[in-house]
This record gives structure tokens, sequence and C-alpha cells, in this order.
């Protein structure tokens, strides 16, 4: 669930209602997939890395006995899939687990996670905007904490 929540860049709400059909054809999870976001409404196309394929590969046969058409389902018998909440209280608990403090970290920690490492990298807002299916590139730059610094940091690596 980790390496897929990281992967795929996706707020909690769309991650816990992920479907087989939505990464997987037949018993093997595809490269990559497209949702449209609760949010906004609109498609958003994210990478699934060969870790996450491959947890997510041993997970089917659970899935298939279960019945279930969510990746992440609810034990209780009166929601389809796994809570916000209940992910949320997973998160902490990996967290913790790591010798981390988990007060530092959350669901939308996995969501910014990649992103971050993506523009650090590359330094290119508009791919992150993309990938996260923001609308305007004043949010990618407000989500990612963008400052002056980073920007001259940028501009100081260019030579003419």
């Amino acid at each position: 669930m980790f390496n897929l929540a990281i992967d795929s860049k996706l707020c909690a709400s769309d991650l816990v209602k992920l479907r087989l059909d939505d990464i997987c054809s037949g018993a093997k999870v595809r490269r990559r997939a497209t949702i449209v976001q609760r949010k906004t409404g609109r498609p958003v196309q994210f990478e699934i890395t060969e870790q996450s394929r491959s947890s997510v590969e041993a997970w089917l046969p659970m899935l298939r006995n279960t019945g279930s058409r969510y990746l992440f389902p609810s034990r209780l018998h009166a929601s389809l899939h796994l809570s916000t909440r209940q992910y949320a209280r997973l998160v902490h608990r990996w967290v913790e687990s790591v010798g981390l403090e988990s007060a530092s970290y959350g669901t939308h920690s996995m969501r910014r996670t990649k992103a971050a490492l993506i523009y650090r990298k590359t330094g290119n807002l508009r791919a992150v905007q993309l990938l996260l299916g923001h609308t305007k590139l004043e949010s990618t730059v407000r989500y990612l904490g963008i400052e002056v610094d980073d920007a001259l940091n940028i501009a100081e690596q260019i030579e003419f």
C-alpha cells in the first residue's frame, strides 16, 4: 500500500478507492494507470514501479479470494474499501515502526514524497504539476513550498 501511495501520488481518498481494474490487466499489474481524481474530476496518470507491481501481484490472490473489487478492502461489512481514517492510522503505525515521529508524517506525506523528489532532481514544475493533477502551476509551487532560494539555486546551476 505504501509503495503504491508513493508511486501514484494520489490523495488518500483516491488511493483507498482504487479498484483492481484500475491498475490490473488480468493477473498482471500495469506499468501505468489512469484514474479520475475525486477532488478535480480530472484524469491523472501515474507509474507503478516494479517493486509496487510485485507487492500488488503478491496481494492479488488474497483479494480474489475475498471477491473484492477494491485493492484495499475494508474488514467492515458496511464499507467496501478501507477508509481514509484507517489508512491514516496505518501510516502513523508504519512511521512509528521505522523510528520516526508520527506527528511529522501523514497520508499527505505519501502523496508529496515522490513529487518533491522529482522536483528536486529535475526542477521541472510542469512535470510535477501534471503528475499531481494540479490545474494551476501556482498550486504546485505552493504545494511543494518552493521559495525564491530554490529558484536561485536552480538558476545558479545553469551556465552559458
